[in-house]
């Protein structure tokens, strides 16, 4: 093939894979906007107040980190608003493990990516694991890793009295809002997506990053770390990774690796957790990339 064919390619694959993205992410994000208009922080807070013994607690805190498709710099002060307001040290973990996994915009991405049932699996690996570890690590007295810090900024609380009109305009304008903040990232990873299609052999992926290299899966987890900078960018290039060959464990370990522990949240992290705190939340990350990369390289070959 050559050159100019290979460019061809590589611009259809670009504008069919970004298409496709950016239709998707906007009807998610307005779903999500209206999910957030209709149940505020505050009512959420105050149920998981109620939940300070016992697994409940941190399932609720899961579910609410799975309703909270924000970038690490909401998703902090969020955490530290759950912190003062007294909700358990474990159950605010389980809402920061399940925040960037879990996020209704990462989950549609995936569907996208690799289907309903494979996205279903996903989500019980990781809900689970955001569940089980914040409590094991409340169990295990890691709050008193927690600095004395407070953030100003926090986003504003729903207005419960609005009316249907208000609320819908409201998510209308999360919607447009947030797709603004993403649009580069979306097309910067369809770009480098449409590159490795076009550009980059799949034998090489394979040997590399292929089902049949033991490596691939720990590898991948810790290599996703440094790449990760959004899922919008992340998504498209594991789509492409996964087409030209790469072992879907890997695939999985590579995108939970990288949201779960991206160099943004671990630096906002290191603002309020000490060293102890911060080398379990990545290491913890690390072992459910890796563990659910395993699980999906086994369900694929079953």
């Amino acid at each position: 093939m050559d050159l100019l064919s290979t460019l061809i390619t590589a611009g259809q694959f670009f504008v069919v894979i970004a298409g496709e993205l950016i239709l998707l992410f906007v009807g998610i994000t307005f779903l999500v906007g209206l999910l957030q208009a209709y149940i505020p922080e505050d009512r959420v807070r105050s149920v998981l107040a109620g939940k300070r013994q016992g697994i409940a607690g941190n399932v609720i805190g899961a579910g609410f980190g799975a309703l909270t498709p924000f970038c690490s710099c909401s998703t902090i002060p969020i955490l530290l608003g759950l912190l003062e307001v007294g909700i358990p040290f474990g159950v605010c973990m389980s809402f920061l493990l399940a925040s960037p996994l879990l996020n209704p915009i990462i989950l549609s991405l995936l569907v996208a990516l690799i289907g309903v049932v494979p996205t279903a699996v996903y989500a019980a690996v990781t809900f689970t694991a955001a569940a089980g570890i914040g409590w094991l690590l409340g169990r295990l007295g890691y709050g008193r890793y927690v600095k004395d810090v407070m953030v100003e900024g926090r986003p504003e609380p729903c207005d419960c009295a609005a009316g249907h009109p208000v609320r819908i305009r409201k998510a209308f304008s999360f919607a447009v809002s947030l797709f603004r903040q993403v649009l580069p990232y979306l097309l910067l990873g369809a770009g480098i997506g449409a590159f490795i299609y076009g550009f980059i052999p799949g034998d090489l992926i394979v040997s590399l990053a292929g089902p049949n290299n033991p490596l691939a899966i720990p590898v991948a987890a810790v290599i996703g770390v440094p790449m990760y900078i959004r899922a919008e960018t992340i998504i498209p290039i594991s789509a492409v990774l996964l087409e030209k060959g790469m072992g879907i464990g890997a695939v999985m370990a590579l995108i939970i690796g990288g949201a779960g522990a991206s160099i943004p949240e671990v630096t906002l992290l290191a603002a309020i957790f000490e060293r102890r705190l911060v080398a379990a939340f990545v290491v913890t990350i690390l072992m459910v990339a890796v563990l659910a990369g395993v699980v999906f390289q086994v369900l694929s070959v079953v």
